[in-house]
C-alpha cells in the first residue's frame, strides 16, 4: 500500500515538474520574442532601450506598460530620433492615421478629411471636400466682375460689324496660394460695332 502511495506522489511530482517546464520555456520563448532589437529588456515590461536606428514603441495594457523595438512606428505614431533613445510618439488626435508631428496630421483615418494637419468629419467653411485624396480645399470666391470693356476688333473700335467686349474679376489672394480652384476670371462676348468711323479710324490706346 505504501509502494503504490510512493508512486502516485512520485507521478503526481513528476507531472507538476513538466507543467512547471514547460511553462518556462513558453515564458522564455516568449520574452526572447518580445525581445527582439532590445538592449535592455525586462520580464515584465519589454524593451527598455533600443538598437541603433530601431524605435522603441511603448503601449498600455490596463496598468501595464510594455515596450517593443521596431523599425517603423504603426499607424498613429511617428518617429522622433533622438540622442539616447529613437521613440515612437503617438499622433494627438485619435482621428490621425499617420502624422508629422505630435499636432499634425498627414493622413486621417476613414470618414475623416484632412486640412491643414487637422482632420475633420465635414470640411470646413470655405473649402470642399476632395474625395479622391480625402482632404479638404480652399474654394475660391472671385470678387465682382468689372464693367464691360469697349467693343474692339483687332484694336479697333469701330470700322467692322462685330467685335468683342470682356470683363474681369479678381480672386482672393489667399485662394491662389492655397492652390484653390478658381472659377472663370475672365469672361468675354460678341458686340456689335459701328460700321463707319466718323472722321476717321479710331484705335484703342
Amino acid at each position: 500500500m505504501q509502494w503504490i502511495i510512493f508512486m502516485l506522489l512520485l507521478f503526481i511530482s513528476s507531472v507538476e515538474m513538466l507543467t512547471q517546464n514547460r511553462w518556462k520555456k513558453q515564458a522564455s520563448a516568449s520574452l526572447l520574442e518580445n525581445c527582439t532589437g532590445c538592449i535592455l529588456c525586462s520580464e515584465d515590461n519589454g524593451c527598455i532601450t533600443c538598437h541603433h536606428r530601431l524605435f522603441l514603441l511603448i503601449w498600455r495594457d490596463g496598468i501595464r506598460q510594455f515596450g517593443m523595438c521596431v523599425h517603423t512606428c504603426p499607424p498613429g505614431y511617428f518617429g522622433v530620433r533622438g540622442l539616447e533613445v529613437n521613440r515612437c510618439t503617438k499622433c494627438r488626435s485619435p482621428s490621425c492615421l499617420s502624422c508629422f508631428s505630435r499636432d499634425f496630421c498627414m493622413k486621417c483615418k476613414d470618414k475623416f478629411y484632412l486640412y491643414k494637419g487637422q482632420c475633420f468629419r465635414q470640411c470646413p467653411p470655405s473649402t470642399a471636400a476632395q474625395p479622391g485624396s480625402r482632404e479638404c480645399q480652399e474654394t475660391c470666391e472671385p470678387g465682382p466682375w468689372s464693367e464691360w470693356s469697349a467693343c474692339t476688333h483687332e484694336s479697333r473700335t469701330c470700322g467692322c460689324k462685330w467685335g468683342v467686349e470682356t470683363r474681369v474679376r479678381e480672386a482672393p489672394e489667399a485662394a491662389r496660394e492655397e492652390g484653390a480652384a478658381c472659377p472663370a476670371l475672365q469672361e468675354s462676348r460678341r458686340c456689335r460695332m459701328k460700321k463707319h468711323c466718323p472722321g476717321g479710324e479710331h484705335r484703342v490706346g
